[in-house]
């Protein structure tokens, strides 16, 4: 039997007439290849078929061509769409990647660490879980010079890069669009109060009810650490806000799956919305709109996030000079609405819809 030889650039150089290192700086997307030549090489490696040899890549660069991502959880929609992101711009540049989920848990947040640096990992993507405190392991990675880029959850006080969303204008959005419904009584049902973003969301939802000069008042905001008892946190939560003696008329969520969990503790209750309850979603789910009653949403560009991120964290890898000063990006949040935050009639709706 005929053993496989795989194909290797200088193959390509001689069935194509050029030189190794042309080949090579086609491959890689090089600066000084004619957009003729780059062609050449794309278009015969598409009909051989042919795969750059990662272990050979690994050995002449001293890099495994990967990079790890650990989010708290791949089920949600919106850390599914970042995801998507990510890999749409690490598959274009040759890289793999691994993710790995904390479930909202320091320790295993701390395991995906090691067994990413296990896998020899040239970098590493993070939205911390709503338990970490300690960034110890983080620190620790900049030690060994692997190169970190925090995406949607980042900690205030370490230099890197990081992509982030206007938590607070989100909140203030989310917030002011209930007021201007009509509801002034609004409960706030967010994560961990040890996320900065959880910290950022609490001053947004303040500065509007400042805004239309509504007192802060504290028995309406709720935290919730979203682990594995979720519903029955969440349920906890929904059971003590009804029985509030000044009972809120409206809730604003700060995301996905506690949106979704509140909202079927409510059912549960028989509380209808919006009429009993209104209700805003700091949400990417695709589901918003086809729920009984559609939901109002705050929405992140997910998909653009992850992009951006990818590509920080692919070009702090592939820089030849050390990094001096890292980016901190902000991405705007767009709120949309639908009925669940309504207490005006369709047409109203559609003429707001419409100026917003």
């Amino acid at each position: 039997m005929k053993r496989f030889k795989p194909t290797t650039q200088r193959d390509i150089a001689n069935v194509l007439g050029l030189s190794v290192s042309t080949v090579s700086r086609a491959l890689n997307d090089f600066y000084g290849i004619s957009a003729e030549t780059k062609k050449l090489v794309l278009d015969y490696i598409n009909e051989i078929e042919y795969y750059p040899n990662p272990m050979a890549l690994k050995l002449r660069d001293c890099r495994s061509y990967s990079i790890g991502v650990i989010v708290s959880e791949i089920a949600n929609s919106y850390f599914s769409q970042i995801i998507n992101g990510i890999e749409s711009v690490a598959y274009k540049k040759g890289y793999n990647v691994f993710v790995t989920q904390s479930h909202e848990c320091f320790q295993q947040e701390n395991t995906n660490i090691k067994q990413l640096i296990s896998h020899s990992v040239d970098g590493i993507l993070v939205s911390i879980s709503s338990e970490t405190t300690d960034f110890s392991g983080f620190y620790s990675l900049k030690e060994k010079g692997i190169p970190v880029v925090f995406f949607d959850r980042a900690p205030r006080d370490i230099d890197a890069h990081k992509i982030i969303v206007d938590n607070f204008e989100g909140a203030y959005k989310a917030t002011e669009h209930l007021i201007k419904q009509g509801f002034y009584k609004i409960a706030h049902i967010t994560n961990s109060s040890d996320l900065l973003i959880e910290e950022e969301r609490i001053e947004g939802y303040k500065a509007a009810l400042s805004t239309y000069n509504i007192d802060y008042n504290p028995e309406y905001v709720f935290y919730c650490q979203c682990r594995k008892n979720i519903r029955e946190e969440t349920e906890a939560i929904v059971n003590q806000l009804l029985h509030l003696d000044n009972r809120p008329d409206g809730i604003f969520s700060a995301s996905d799956k506690l949106s979704t969990e509140i909202l079927i503790a409510l059912k549960k209750r028989n509380i209808t919305i919006p009429k009993d309850m209104a209700f805003v979603g700091f949400t990417n789910m695709a589901e918003a709109d086809i729920f009984e009653c559609p939901l109002t949403t705050i929405s992140q560009p997910a998909l653009e996030i992850g992009e951006a991120a990818a590509k920080l964290l692919i070009g702090q890898i592939e820089s030849k000079s050390t990094i001096s000063q890292y980016k901190t990006k902000i991405f705007e949040t767009e709120l949309t609405i639908r009925e669940s935050s309504l207490k005006c009639s369709k047409s109203e709706f559609v003429s707001e819809s419409l100026n917003q």
